[in-house]
C-alpha cells in the first residue's frame, strides 16, 4: 500500500531564498535535532543540487536509521524532487514546490513512500505517516522562522 500526503506552509520570504532554505543540509540537520538527524555521506554541508546524494543517520521510535536520498529533479527555485536510493523503506519520494503567494511563499510538500516489511508494513504504514506529517511540519515551520 503506498501512503501519500501533502503539507502546504507559507514562508515569509521570496520563492529563491524559500527553495535554498528548503535544500540546505545545515537547516535541515537544525530543525531535526530532536531525532539527532545528522548528514554523513555525500553532500553534508550546504545546498544540495541535481543528482546529489546525501545520507542521513538519525534515531526515530528509538531506533537507529541510515537513508540515502538522490535530488532526482530540480527546476530553480521552483522545484525539486528527493527519492531514497537506500534506506527503510520500499520507495520514498518527496516533492518540493515553491509559488509566490503575494506575501512570501507558499512551500507545498508532497510526500509519497511505501513501507517494507510486506504485509507488517501495511500496519508500519498507519503509524509511520502521521509521523512523517509531523516531521515535515516541524521542519517547514523552521525553514519558515529562518
Amino acid at each position: 500500500m503506498t501512503v501519500e500526503f501533502e503539507c502546504q506552509t507559507h514562508v515569509p520570504a521570496d520563492v529563491r531564498e524559500t527553495f535554498d532554505r528548503s535544500r540546505s543540509i545545515d537547516l535541515h540537520m537544525a530543525s531535526m535535532s530532536d531525532s539527532r538527524e545528522r548528514a554523513i555521506g555525500g553532500v553534508t554541508a550546504g545546498l544540495i543540487s541535481e543528482g546529489e546524494e546525501v545520507t542521513w543517520r538519525a534515531w526515530h521510535f528509538g531506533v537507529p536509521i541510515r537513508m540515502t536520498s538522490r535530488i532526482t529533479a530540480m527546476t530553480e527555485p521552483e522545484y525539486f524532487v528527493d527519492e531514497q536510493v537506500r534506506g527503510p523503506f520500499r520507495a520514498f519520494r518527496h516533492e518540493h514546490e515553491f509559488k509566490p503567494d503575494g506575501s512570501g511563499t507558499l512551500m507545498i510538500d508532497r510526500v509519497k513512500f511505501d513501507a517494507p516489511l510486506g504485509p507488517l508494513g501495511a500496519v508500519a504504514e498507519l503509524v509511520i505517516g502521521p509521523y512523517l506529517r509531523r516531521l515535515i511540519e516541524k521542519r517547514n515551520a523552521h525553514i519558515a522562522a529562518h
